[in-house]
């Protein structure tokens, strides 16, 4: 049973149409399993971003693609910010 509930932005929804057609799709629902569970699970790949007043959390879907997301824990809500590189 989930502890929590994954939403995705509309901005991030053409992030997703790129990982559904990539070699990442497995890593992303790995990913999206563990924010479930727990969003702040510490793992090799979790980090709490810069400047740190937003919030704002990081997990490596591979070396240059990665989920950013918030928590709120008082409705039990991930809500993904992006899920590609912010380099492209």
């Amino acid at each position: 049973m989930s502890n929590y509930t994954v939403k995705i932005k509309n901005s991030a929804k053409s992030d997703l149409r790129k990982i559904k057609h990539s070699y990442l799709k497995k890593s992303f629902l790995e990913i999206v399993e563990t924010l479930k569970n727990d969003p702040y699970k510490i793992t090799q790949s979790f980090e709490k971003l810069e400047p740190k007043y937003l919030e704002r959390y990081s997990r490596r879907i591979n070396h240059q693609h990665r989920v950013v997301y918030t928590v709120d824990d008082r409705n039990k809500e991930v809500l993904i910010l992006s899920a590609w590189s912010h380099y492209d």
